[in-house]
């Protein structure tokens, strides 16, 4: 593991003990040459993802990339980091559950708006009117108004 701060490659491994959750080891490690302290955390992967972009591109799945957009709709919201990384570590299980190698970017992204639709409302409207492109003030109201309809 390279040290983040001198970026010397030989590393000691200090201590290891699994996430809360089970689903990380936490490792504190120290660098030889600068005794910089730093954290890694290992997660299991079962296979590799490849995303399938709209467009038909492909990618390498990015779990960083989804908790990004996911912080980013939630930014200013009342949800515990570890809540919103339970979910994706979730979501991720789930798509790797589902025994293809190549995944739609719309399967994630409806995944994800039902994990953030029963989290937080707020967060569900900001990431819909990102990945479903919400050009003028009607489509808000549209998609607003089908929430209202969702609950009664």
């Amino acid at each position: 593991m390279r040290c983040p701060f001198c970026g010397n490659e030989d590393t000691q491994v200090k201590d290891s003990r699994p996430t809360e959750d089970n689903t990380a080891i936490r490792r504190r490690r120290q660098c030889t040459n600068c005794a910089g302290r730093f954290t890694t955390f290992e997660r299991i992967q079962l296979r590799e993802l490849a995303v399938v972009k709209s467009n038909g591109q492909r990618a390498p799945f990015e779990r960083e990339k989804m908790l990004r957009s996911m912080q980013i709709a939630l930014r200013k919201r009342p949800v515990e980091p570890e809540r919103v990384d339970q979910i994706v570590t979730g979501i991720v299980r789930r798509l790797e559950s589902l025994g293809e190698a190549e995944i739609p970017s719309s399967v994630i992204g409806e995944m994800v708006m039902d994990a953030l639709s029963g989290l937080d409302q707020v967060a569900y409207v900001r990431f819909a009117s990102v990945y479903r492109n919400f050009g003028e003030k009607k489509d808000f109201e549209e998609f607003i108004g089908g929430l209202d309809d969702e609950r009664d």
